[in-house]
């Protein structure tokens, strides 16, 4: 069967503006790695963590590693889905080599072409033939809706598309690697498993000792790896992937980004995000309901949100019961005019209940008697917080308790773990499914070093460091901020101070994103 490619409008090529395909070279195209080491003769790229691709009219491709920068003349082989019946009605399935997508997408006339990822999807050749590949997938830190439908998706993918038999499972974590014996996966073994929440490989925090997981990879003949879990995990599956590199060997490292919590820079979204919202509005429904049924009544529901308040911010805009949303990137006082205490009050003389929406990591500052305990990290890395739905009830409870004229009535909901332990809704297991087919093809087309997530609505493979050097978080200067305070009515609890200091840092950023992104490009050489 002859190539096929698909196209979009929406796609960009690394082929510079007017050219012909046939007649474009690498050689138009000038690369840095983010050390600023060259490549070798042997096409080798030693010691980056940045691999850059420069084009003309302000293009910039942040590309991912492959098998060829440190294994030279490996065999490629005809990718099978060219065969495959159930493709047979697709008339353009692989994607083009160069195909790429754009990380902005708004833009002037005379803008630049901005910071590109490389596409993902199947290509033309693969580098693993069926029959050799043993693939493995992990899952690590928290739960999260979708993490089952990942895992089926993988086995699954690997099985009807590529012909591969040989798939393992994990167990509890990094530490499975070298404490724990791995487990088959089956299609048929995991044929249900995306009804049920959790994950059927069990998680675990820490237990990431490179050496021994390395050790453990080669010694079972492991030569793909899937790894699921948050940025912290992705930081792991990073070192991972440098000590394979370093070691030359021939094992992908594939990473597919979780976190409840929508915090993972670049790409849309995360999945299990939308089942979240989907689920923490049953428990603002039911916080409205107790608190409507009692005169002077404050419903408080707590969700997840340790650095980030997206599941707070959306859950508020899809509930519109809601009458305040506190979160971690906007700072609320309690005290004195304007503050949160104050607008409490009115809300009850207004309407005669009220509901607060907060994030878990809301507030935390204001926990002056828990400061010692800020400092503590879990075994992930992440700072133990103080739970800020308690101690904002009591608050609440004692600051009225001081007003003989107004009695209330608080309830306080906490449906953290509940949200975290459902499976995931038909939207999410979609985009499951997306990326872990989409994982599967960047690792038999021997790319390695990435994780796949959609950028503006297309699925990309994204290097590793562009997802651990930040968090995603709300920008509360930002529309869709605004769209809630007009939502709750609640006050911004900033002055203008405040707004015009948090501009000037959006702005600072964006200008570091565009200018800064490609880091350490001291010595640059031209791909051949």
């Amino acid at each position: 069967m002859d190539a096929l490619y698909s196209s979009s409008s929406a796609i960009t090529s690394l082929k510079s503006p007017g050219s012909d395909s046939s007649s474009v070279s690498r050689n138009s195209f000038t690369c840095f790695s983010g050390s600023g080491h060259k490549v070798g003769s042997s096409g080798a790229v030693m010691d980056h963590k940045a691999k850059i691709v420069e084009g003309d009219n302000g293009y910039v491709l942040e590309d991912v590693p492959h098998f060829s920068d440190y294994i030279p003349n490996l065999p490629t082989y005809p990718n099978p889905l060219q065969d495959n019946p159930a493709y047979s009605v697709v008339k353009q399935y692989f994607v083009n080599v160069d195909d790429t997508v754009a990380q902005n997408i708004i833009g002037h006339k005379n803008s630049p072409r901005g910071i590109h990822f490389r596409r993902a999807g199947p290509r033309q050749r693969v580098y693993f033939e069926a029959e050799d590949v043993h693939a493995c997938i992990v899952t690590c830190g928290g739960l999260c809706p979708g993490l089952n439908t990942v895992i089926r998706e993988i086995v699954c993918g690997l099985h009807h598309m590529y012909g591969v038999k040989k798939v393992s499972g994990i167990v509890g974590g990094y530490k499975g690697f070298y404490s724990r014996n791995i487990i088959p996966l089956t299609p048929k073994g995991v044929n249900d498993i995306h009804k049920r929440g959790g994950t059927i490989l069990g998680t675990s925090r820490g237990g990431h000792d490179k050496s021994k997981i390395v050790d453990s990879i080669k010694d079972r003949g492991i030569n793909q790896v899937y790894i699921i879990g948050g940025d912290g995990t992705q930081k792991g599956a990073s070192v991972i992937y440098e000590e394979i590199k370093r070691r030359g060997l021939k094992v992908v490292v594939a990473g597919i980004p979780k976190t409840i919590d929508n915090d993972i820079p670049v790409i849309d979204k995360s999945f299990g995000f939308d089942s979240a919202v989907e689920e923490a509005q049953r428990a603002i429904n039911a916080a409205h309901v107790e608190s409507e049924s009692f005169e002077n009544c404050i419903g408080v529901v707590k969700v997840m949100g340790r650095y980030s308040g997206f599941i707070a911010m959306y859950a508020t805009l899809a509930s519109r019961d809601v009458d305040c949303c506190l979160i971690p990137e906007s700072p609320f006082y309690l005290e004195g005019p304007g503050g949160l205490f104050e607008y409490i009050e009115k809300r009850l003389k207004e309407n005669g209940h009220m509901v607060i929406v907060i994030a878990e990591g809301a507030g935390q500052e204001l926990l002056s008697e828990s400061i010692n305990s800020m400092d503590k990290q879990d075994a992930s890395g992440n700072k133990v917080l103080q739970d800020v739905g308690l101690w904002i009830s009591q608050k609440i409870k004692d600051h009225f308790s001081k007003k003989s004229k107004m009695a209330i009535n608080l309830k306080y909901i906490d449906p953290t773990y509940m949200i975290r332990a459902i499976p995931s809704n038909g939207s999410d297991n979609v985009y499951c499914t997306l990326l872990a087919q989409s994982a599967v093809h960047g690792a038999m087309a021997g790319y390695t070093g990435f994780i796949v997530g959609p950028v503006n609505g297309r699925h990309s493979y994204i290097p590793f460091h562009r997802i651990t050097e930040e968090q995603h978080q709300v920008v509360i200067t930002d529309r869709m901020w605004a769209r809630l305070l007009s939502s709750t009515h609640q006050p911004s609890f900033l002055c203008t101070k405040d707004v015009i200091e948090d501009k000037r840092d959006e702005e600072v950023h964006q200008e570091h994103c565009s200018d800064n992104n490609l880091v350490n490009k001291e010595i640059s050489y031209t791909c051949n």
